[in-house]
């Protein structure tokens, strides 16, 4: 083989591997966009604590104890919380929350989840994966989606948490805004 040959083949190389590094980074750039969401959920998270009474009613069960330290620190509880489109807890379930959370804070409020939504409807097929910080004192929190399968297909964003109701240690109502920024 010449050395023109060798040339124009490094040549060849180096332009393809250009031409591949820029369609990904269009691709990229072009469909993320802060401002605008590709998808736009908005659900209420219908959370109640087994008070040791009620079996039939309960969605969570506390599975460690929360320490002296205060603040509930060290108390984790696993869900399985209907989701509804309106506050009313009574309403069909758009998609299911399962999943966990725990008091992570000794000296204020605030839990981290990890969950998945499930969705099985006429309207979305699929999951999403939910997880961060939930500093309860705050207004708005903001947890990430970190992906999901089926109409969610490895999407990203952002869920904004509201809380509506609080009933005791026992029942709470948060409304979840869903912003998807990474769809495919």
């Amino acid at each position: 083989m010449s050395l023109v040959q060798i040339s124009n083949y490094f040549l060849l190389f180096f332009l393809l591997i250009i031409s591949c590094t820029t369609t990904t980074f269009t691709h990229s750039k072009s469909t993320l966009k802060p401002e605008e969401p590709c998808k736009h959920i908005v659900l209420y998270y219908h959370d109640i604590l087994f008070n040791g009474t009620d079996l039939s009613n309960a969605t969570s069960a506390q599975i460690t104890n929360a320490s002296t330290l205060g603040s509930n620190f060290g108390m984790m509880v696993i869900f399985d919380d209907p989701m509804t489109k309106d506050g009313h807890l009574h309403s069909p379930p758009a998609a299911k929350a399962q999943g966990f959370y725990f008091y992570d804070r000794k000296n204020a409020y605030n839990a981290w989840f990890a969950y998945t939504l499930i969705f099985n409807s006429t309207e979305y097929k699929g999951t999403l994966n939910v997880m961060g910080a939930d500093p309860l004192p705050e207004k708005t929190r903001d947890l990430s989606v970190v992906g999901g399968t089926g109409d969610f297909f490895m999407t990203r964003g952002i869920v904004t948490f509201r809380t509506e109701e609080i009933q005791g240690d026992f029942y709470f109502r948060v409304r979840m805004d869903i912003k998807l920024y990474e769809c495919y």
